[in-house]
């Protein structure tokens, strides 16, 4: 069983995009921490880095399409990307509504102690990872320590007024399994998450987002040492719900890697999987040619439509 045939078997037919909304931009893959769950495969370690003359490029096709309404900037940690701060102040000055993929403890970092107050002023939404309400748990999948940072981070985070109701500056938590699972019902997970953090750390936040691990990179890796990837993705292909099909995000998306490459999503990206028929930035003059063109898809899109669905903004259905 293929992800395409079981498309098929659903009458669904070749994915494609039906507009281009959000305009995800990867800045590279260097990171201040090393997730066992990370399907980018950052890390400390890894040198692959956005250029100025790529950032500027990325602006002026977004400039030239005006229908893109979000610019979704990840990583690696996005932050510390010396070109991060320009693509956030370019994007909101087009108007644009700008989402930094935070891991938290980056805040902390080294030379980034006016960063927080850069993205509030910028008023950039955050949705920010923190896999568990425990510190035993964030520190089994982030590394020791991570989740006492993280909570440093969130307290500061709720000082500037983030995650405040009523404040208007949004700050959205997310979920990743622990291991070879699906996420529990998103809605459900979320009054945990409340009940804990507000009860134990005094912690507020908006929403809480679950997304599936994809069997990509270092998530891959650690399912073969358990001897449970073949299982874990035998799970996805059984629990693949078409009721996800027309809310998966790369039918509004375009991904851009740190090289100016064009994907249909992330986890394309690092999969090695093009968009079809495109090939860079470089290639195009606004991005309103990629609406409507077939999306290439693979075995890993199960991950995204397993059960309730899984994307960038959360649960699906």
């Amino acid at each position: 069983m293929t992800f395409v045939s079981t498309l098929e078997s659903h009458g669904c037919g070749a994915l494609r995009r039906e507009r281009i909304e959000i305009l995800q931009i990867n800045v590279g893959k260097v990171c201040n921490q090393a997730c066992h769950h990370c399907h980018v495969d950052a890390g400390p370690k890894r040198t692959e880095s956005m250029d100025r003359r790529t950032a500027d490029r990325i602006i002026a096709l977004l400039q030239n399409t005006p229908e893109v309404e979000t610019v979704d900037i990840t990583g690696g940690a996005p932050e510390l990307n010396p070109n991060f701060r320009t693509l956030v102040e370019e994007s909101r000055r087009l108007e644009k509504r700008v989402i930094d993929r935070c891991n938290l403890t980056v805040l902390l970092e080294p030379e980034q102690e006016d960063l927080l107050d850069f993205l509030r002023k910028q008023q950039v939404a955050i949705i920010a990872s923190l896999p568990c309400y425990t510190a035993e748990n964030v520190d089994k999948q982030r590394g020791r320590g991570v989740f006492e940072r993280s909570i440093r981070s969130l307290r500061l985070l709720n000082e500037a007024g983030y995650g405040k109701p009523g404040s208007g500056m949004q700050l959205d938590l997310v979920f990743n399994p622990g291991g070879a699972s699906l996420p529990p019902p998103q809605q459900a997970l979320e009054r945990e998450y409340k009940h804990h953090l507000r009860e134990n750390f005094g912690v507020e936040f908006g929403r809480l987002l679950t997304i599936t691990n994809m069997p990509i990179s270092r998530f891959s890796d650690q399912l073969v040492r358990l001897g449970k990837q073949e299982q874990y993705r035998q799970l996805l292909a059984n629990s693949f719900n078409p009721e996800t099909i027309e809310h998966l995000m790369c039918r509004s998306l375009i991904s851009i890697s740190w090289d100016g490459k064009l994907y249909d999503c992330d986890f394309n990206q690092m999969l090695g999987m093009p968009a079809m028929r495109r090939g860079s930035i470089w290639d195009i003059d606004s991005y309103s040619p990629l609406a409507r063109d077939e999306i290439h898809v693979g075995n890993h899109c199960f991950g995204c439509t397993a059960g309730a669905g899984s994307s960038c903004g959360g649960q699906l259905s």
